[in-house]
């Protein structure tokens, strides 16, 4: 019974742990691009990525790409202080990327 219990538990937060979502987000020259997928390689069906700077200021807000990827300029002063990318999705998941200047600087050829 209690094997029974164990099993039924861990088969039940599998689902969950399947669907944890990624993002990552590059520099190319003066371009960003994010990338959203979740762990199971699906692509969000439709959400929302919010640019803010190092003062937490929020510039932008964009929708994610039909193909999990949104690209936008890279916004006046962030290479010098950096950008936090953050998403959230229709299924109810969000995460976060972090855009130091280093970062930057290496996506540009300034490094």
């Amino acid at each position: 019974m209690i094997r029974a219990l164990a099993f039924a538990l861990c088969v039940a937060a599998l689902p969950v742990s399947a669907h944890d979502l990624r993002v990552f987000a590059s520099v190319a020259g003066e371009t960003v691009t994010v990338e959203t997928t979740f762990s199971s390689g699906r692509v969000p069906t439709g959400g929302e990525i919010r640019v803010l700077d190092a003062d937490n200021v929020l510039l932008m807000t964009l929708e994610v790409g039909a193909d999990g990827k949104t690209q936008f300029p890279l916004p006046e002063g962030a290479a010098e202080t950096g950008l936090m990318i953050e998403v959230d999705v229709s299924e109810g998941h969000s995460d976060y990327w972090m855009l130091t200047p280093d970062d930057i600087a290496y996506g540009q050829g300034t490094n």
